[in-house]
């Protein structure tokens, strides 16, 4: 069964934060990045709730700072950003230890308005500030036998709280096959409504690669590492019958405790009512053809 959906979320479905002064950027940039503005149907479009920046930094998961979803902004002022650093390793032509600005050297900062749908049914409207990942690996030089790029978070024993009580295995890890990483949409971004990259949402730069579930798209990113063979990813560790390795949004197959055909806006009020999710979060027809060979039930 085909299920197809365009993409046409812009500005106007985003809460402004405050006096948010640049959205003609966002709109231009997507249009010199040859994407237009990014979302859903035209039905999914008059269904969405508004995100506001607050909803944005005070909703999150991050478990190196607790596992409520407040936790984060409570805890994460605690994480320290000085002297910043991304070990490059494995296949890569230029590998090293980077500074941000050395890591993006040359690069310009594009707004991108993404979708963000969590694994656990809920949904947000996140308007991303942040380079494409395949940008940055072209500068490092990919070597032909990389089939994979993995990535590893930042371990703050004594900045982050779950790293204390080992909450889950640290450092969190995740993976990406070379094709994903290489898409327009996999974006590395450093920042929210223009702003730099609040430490709750992941500072001071992120993966967000938009039609996958958010445990993908890690955060405070030290690590980067050209493979050839499939990397672990720290959920499909812990759990690898719920969470698989490419954990593409995808509303025909249920996570086993619950379902995935609709999710739950965040900003929507107590009673808002849940929406039906879309195949790939709304982005099939850009990122379809990557699994057209695959069984998306039996490699989920």
């Amino acid at each position: 069964m085909a299920h197809r959906w365009t993409n046409k979320l812009g500005a106007a479905d985003v809460t402004p934060k405050g006096i948010w002064m640049n959205r003609r950027k966002v709109l231009a940039g997507l249009g010199a990045a040859g994407l237009g503005p990014i979302g859903g149907s035209a039905a999914a479009q008059e269904a969405l709730e508004p995100n506001s920046f607050e909803d944005i930094t005070s909703y999150n998961n991050f478990y190196e700072f607790g596992t409520g979803k407040n936790d984060p902004a409570r805890n994460a002022h605690a994480l320290d950003l000085s002297d910043w650093t991304i070990e490059v390793d494995g296949l890569v032509d230029n590998p090293g230890r980077y500074s941000l600005a050395e890591l993006m050297d040359g690069l310009e900062t594009e707004e991108r308005i993404y979708r963000f749908r969590c694994v656990e049914a809920w949904s947000m409207v996140v308007p991303w500030n942040g380079v494409e990942l395949a940008d940055i690996l072209a500068l490092l030089g990919v070597q032909e036998s990389a089939r994979y790029v993995a990535f590893e978070t930042a371990v703050q024993p004594d900045n982050m709280p779950g790293v204390r009580r080992r909450v889950i295995p640290f450092p969190y890890v995740e993976g990406l096959r070379l094709d994903e990483a290489m898409h327009p949409l996999t974006l590395i971004a450093t920042g929210i409504y223009g702003e730099p990259m609040p430490r709750q949402n992941g500072a001071p730069l992120r993966l967000v690669v938009p039609w996958k579930y958010g445990f993908k798209s890690i955060k405070s990113i030290v690590r980067i590492s050209l493979v050839a063979e499939e990397p672990p990813a720290t959920w499909n560790i812990i759990n690898p019958r719920e969470y698989g390795f490419y954990s593409n949004v995808n509303p025909y197959v249920d996570h086993p405790r619950w379902s995935q055909a609709s999710e739950r806006e965040i900003g929507g009020g107590l009673f808002a009512s849940r929406k039906p999710t879309l195949m790939f979060n709304g982005y099939e027809e850009e990122v379809a053809s990557l699994y057209a060979y695959m069984n998306l039930e039996e490699q989920f």
